[in-house]
């Protein structure tokens, strides 16, 4: 890239901020064209601040998924809120993600005092516009526009893919010109063990539903190609915190571990581009939610 190419060229970081289960995850994927944040109908689904890179011709922008602000209650709760934070001082542009299929709320009243702080641009979008009506997405977005002094507010579907083209093409309006921090065809910058880990995690919340809400966390031990090339051998503990709750995701006769296995290795293989060899534990470990100790080995950082 030539140094007038490089006056151009735009580059920056995103924050992706919002409540709970608004679909912060589900646009973080549309705007990579891959899944690189697990999704759930569960609150605090999102535990790391997972990175997207969409590269276009004349730009790279950095989007960093965050989990939903939310009243903390343990350990774990306090250190999503303190990323959330961390992330909305170390970007050059904000979206706030907002649910056109719900009202405004307390939680969105509550994160909008706290982006009214943030120097950098904040860009709204209302999200679902799929399941609304034309009239309803123009007053979901005029309701919006009172919510905060927005830089603009975009309407999208993150589920369809609807106009996640036209956020990107106005957040490029509002990042720095800098250099291209990633190669072209880079997705993501998260660890291969993190998203891995993350997939299972996935299925697990998929399949236990209500049963072990917030109380499932994935540690992957080894990812090893196995010789010959033909499988790669992926060794991974779920950990729960109560002995009754591991007897959920273990089940009966081993069948929703299995199950769980069998649904994580569907999504792991396009991700390493081989077959893999799933071996899947549970272990307790007992209130690890409440143990910062704990929340660290799990790079929660």
């Amino acid at each position: 890239m030539g140094l007038d190419e490089e006056q151009d060229y735009r580059s920056g970081f995103v924050g992706i901020i919002g409540r709970p289960n608004v679909g912060k995850s589900t646009l973080l994927n549309a705007l990579a064209h891959h899944k690189v944040a697990i999704t759930s109908e569960k609150p605090q689904t999102t535990r790391n601040r997972i990175r997207a890179v969409v590269t276009r011709p004349g730009s790279q922008l950095v989007f960093v998924d965050t989990p939903g602000f939310h009243k903390p209650r343990d350990a774990l709760g306090e250190k999503l809120n303190s990323m959330v934070r961390s992330t909305m001082s170390d970007v050059d542009a904000v979206v706030f993600v907002l649910d056109g299929t719900q009202t405004i709320g307390s939680g969105d009243v509550f994160i909008a005092s706290q982006l009214s702080k943030v120097e950098n641009p904040v860009v709204g979008v209302v999200n679902k516009i799929d399941l609304l009506g034309d009239d309803k997405v123009s007053s979901q977005i005029e309701v919006a526009r009172h919510l905060l002094p927005f830089a603009d507010v975009i309407p999208v579907s993150s589920k369809l893919g609807v106009n996640v083209a036209g956020l990107v093409g106005t957040l490029e309006r509002f990042i720095p010109s800098g250099p291209m921090y990633f190669p072209e065809d880079t997705v993501s910058d998260q660890p291969e063990r993190v998203l891995i880990a993350e997939l299972i995690r996935e299925k697990a919340l998929e399949l236990t539903r209500d049963e072990v809400p917030h109380s499932i966390a994935v540690m992957v031990d080894e990812v090893a190609p196995r010789e010959g090339g033909g499988l790669v051998d992926v060794e991974a503990v779920i950990y729960v915190e109560r002995d009754s709750q591991k007897g959920i995701i273990v089940g009966k006769s081993g069948r929703m571990i299995k199950e769980i296995g069998t649904r994580a290795r569907r999504d792991i293989e396009p991700l390493l581009g081989n077959k893999i060899f799933l071996d899947l534990r549970v272990k307790v470990e007992k209130d690890w939610s409440k143990n910062p100790e704990f929340i660290k080995r799990l790079s929660y950082d």
